[in-house]
């Protein structure tokens, strides 16, 4: 097995942290009698071999030994071997194909392995053979003589996958494999591998698919249920394992079968709503589970009218099982006001467990919990009793206002409390921005004129020298204009002048005064700055001032012609407010449309001041409003286990607002 490991000088090596020193030791402990020393190895190869698809020359000096290991009966865990082999030579990022040649080069080996005594290794090698094998009549007869002789339901699984993989692969022998998975989509076969069959054909051939897949997939996915529920092991009866496994269940393969059923379908949303409803009124709480995750996923993703899948969704707060209730959370605190059909179930579920108002996480301050806080997103004044509670009690989550900021006027009562925490904040201490900028949000929203003084004391008295100052200000001068209160600090406004948060303390100022001889030159000085974000603001705040600021058009055209993507269009938007005229602006609202979809969202409320002059991107905005997906999706970022969530989906759901506004005005 390990035959001239000591003639490659390891020393001389690098994988993805460093030298490769390490490498030989580990090779070595993959064969050991060992578990936890071979489970060490096989881990600290998987992150140093593969790291970010990238090829070392210690992961090809390891393809041989790793071969070996294999393809020997003696070695245990082979079935992660060949799972790293196989990741090794197929998941390079930089087009380099060293490694998969080198794992192509000893494909014999995985042709022994596709009829090994372990399934784990059986099923492991159904892929390889598929990757690597130089002949694909030669592989797809091997897949095709397992398929008739496995009887072990994990290895079907792995060689239905397998042969989707062929045809995906293969498209010049992909029939016979695609006729293989029709077989293997009809009666005698059991649920779960049709679903995986219909799975990989909706997947690599669409064609062959049966008529009425999503009715056909639910009645699978319940009958695989039947089948799952009557030869699971015993569950213990009434012993505390018993109700553990009654109320955490699993069942990662069901996942996995959804997964590719909805990856299949893509696009097709009104089908997936369709699957999901047959998921989420299933009897099975842990298919119930799964599709949960899948709305999720689909509902950050795709547009579509959700609202049946959103009450099925708060459907599933009242379970027995925390895991199931848990997951229908998480996925509702992404929604904000795409909640709200779940609106009902969120109030039982805040009204019946206020031990589930906050959650503390083992490190940290108490975070607001995810029941209440779905409910505030979507906008539900229902919430206000509960966070009001929250607000007078002494351990308030520091995060609160942002959510109360989704109720807008509806939070006015929590108004005065706001105010007092508000006040009490040590602007001394380098927390203070962190504490501050919920509780700004708040006020904001809300709209509280009475909160001026204490919003002026953040600018006021907060210590010069202190980074927390530099935090505060632009986020304490946002709220003075929300209010209409600029005037109050225009000493404070002309002080800030000569600092670098020039363009937000001259924007306000010119509210409060209208001087643009003061402001004026200090936004130009801001818009030469190295710092885009610099930049981008003093072109929105030069914008601001309308035609006043026709002395700054020279170097907005300047900033629009060159520069990053949403500079140009910052720039762009700028010159549509103070000068008029389309022609400039439009091309490069086009072409940031095009190249950066985070663009999108403002260059869509510019449109809406433009009316018939922004006709000639009528045909972006029409497909804007007809693309099933959303724009930030690639950006969307999941919940967590708090369900924090990221604001993709309320940022795509105002951009489509925007474009039908713009669309009315043309």
């Amino acid at each position: 097995m390990f035959t001239g490991i000591d003639e490659v000088d390891w020393a001389s090596l690098r994988h993805a942290h460093g030298s490769a020193r390490d490498v030989p030791g580990w090779l070595r402990a993959l064969a050991s009698a060992d578990t936890a020393e071979r489970t060490t190895a096989l881990d600290g190869m998987y992150g140093a071999l593969r790291h970010e698809g990238r090829v070392y020359d210690s992961t090809l000096a390891c393809v041989p030994f790793l071969l070996s290991l294999a393809a020997r009966a003696e070695v245990p865990d082979r079935a992660g071997i060949v799972e790293l082999l196989v990741g090794i030579g197929t998941e390079s990022t930089d087009g380099d194909t060293r490694a998969r040649e080198a794992v192509s080069a000893g494909a014999e080996v995985f042709v022994p392995l596709a009829g090994d005594p372990d399934p784990a290794v059986r099923g492991a090698a159904a892929g390889a053979l598929v990757h690597f094998l130089a002949e694909p009549a030669r592989a797809l007869g091997l897949l095709r003589q397992r398929l008739r002789a496995e009887r072990d339901g994990r290895v079907l699984f792995a060689l239905t996958e397998a042969l989707g993989l062929f045809v995906r692969r293969h498209p010049a022998h992909a029939d016979a494999a695609a006729a293989l998975l029709a077989e293997q989509s009809a009666p005698p076969y059991d649920a779960g591998l049709r679903l995986a069959a219909l799975g990989q054909l909706a997947l690599a051939a669409p064609a062959r698919l049966p008529a009425g897949l999503v009715p056909t997939a639910v009645e699978l996915l319940r009958e695989r249920s039947v089948d799952r529920a009557r030869i699971a092991e015993p569950s213990g009866g009434d012993t505390l394992v018993g109700r553990i496994r009654r109320l955490r269940p699993s069942d990662e393969e069901g996942a996995q079968l959804l997964r590719t059923l909805h990856t299949a379908l893509g696009d097709r949303v009104s089908d997936r709503i369709a699957l999901l409803t047959g998921q989420l009124t299933s009897p099975d709480p842990v298919d119930r589970c799964n599709a949960v995750w899948m709305a999720a996923s689909l509902l950050r993703g795709w547009r579509g009218d959700h609202t049946a899948t959103v009450e099925l969704l708060g459907g599933q707060l009242a379970a027995e099982q925390d895991p199931l209730r848990d997951a229908a959370v998480a996925a509702l605190t992404e929604l904000f006001a795409l909640a709200a059909p779940a609106g009902g179930d969120l109030y039982t579920l805040v009204r019946a467990r206020p031990d589930l108002w906050t959650h503390r996480w083992e490190r940290g301050s108490p975070a607001l919990g995810g029941p209440l806080k779905a409910l505030a997103r979507s906008g539900d004044p229902r919430a206000v009793p509960a966070l009001a509670r929250l607000l007078a009690g002494p351990a308030a989550p520091e995060e609160l206002g942002f959510e109360l900021a989704h109720l807008g006027a509806a939070a006015a009562p929590l108004a005065p409390a706001v105010r007092h925490r508000l006040g009490r904040i040590p602007l001394s201490s380098p927390a203070a921005a962190r504490l501050a900028a919920p509780l700004l949000a708040a006020v904001r929203a809300v709209g509280d004129a009475d909160a001026v003084p204490e919003v002026l004391r953040l600018l006021s008295d907060a210590p010069d020298g202190l980074r927390a100052r530099d935090a505060i200000v632009e986020q304490a001068i946002g709220t003075l204009e929300a209010l209409g209160a600029t005037a109050h600090a225009v000493p404070i406004l002309r002080a800030l002048l000569p600092t670098r948060h020039a363009a937000a303390a001259a924007g306000a100022l010119w509210s409060a005064d209208g001087d643009t001889g003061a402001v004026l030159p200090v936004l130009l000085r801001e818009l030469a700055q190295d710092d885009p974000a610099r930049r981008c603001l003093a072109a929105r705040r030069l914008g601001g001032l309308g035609p006043a600021a026709r002395r700054a058009l020279p170097a907005l055209r300047r900033t629009a012609g060159a520069g990053r993507i949403r500079q140009r269009a910052s720039a762009a938007c700028a010159l549509w407010r103070i000068d008029g005229d389309p022609e400039p602006v439009l091309p490069v609202f086009r072409s940031s449309w095009a190249e950066d979809p985070r663009s999108r969202g403002p260059i869509a409320r510019c449109l809406t001041t433009m009316g018939p002059a922004a006709s000639p991107l009528r045909d972006l905005v029409t497909a804007e409003l007809a693309a099933p997906r959303r724009h930030l999706r690639h950006l969307t970022r999941p919940s967590g286990p708090g369900g924090s969530g990221g604001q993709g989906i309320p940022q795509d759901e105002a951009l489509l607002s925007a474009c039908r506004e713009v669309l009315a005005g043309m």
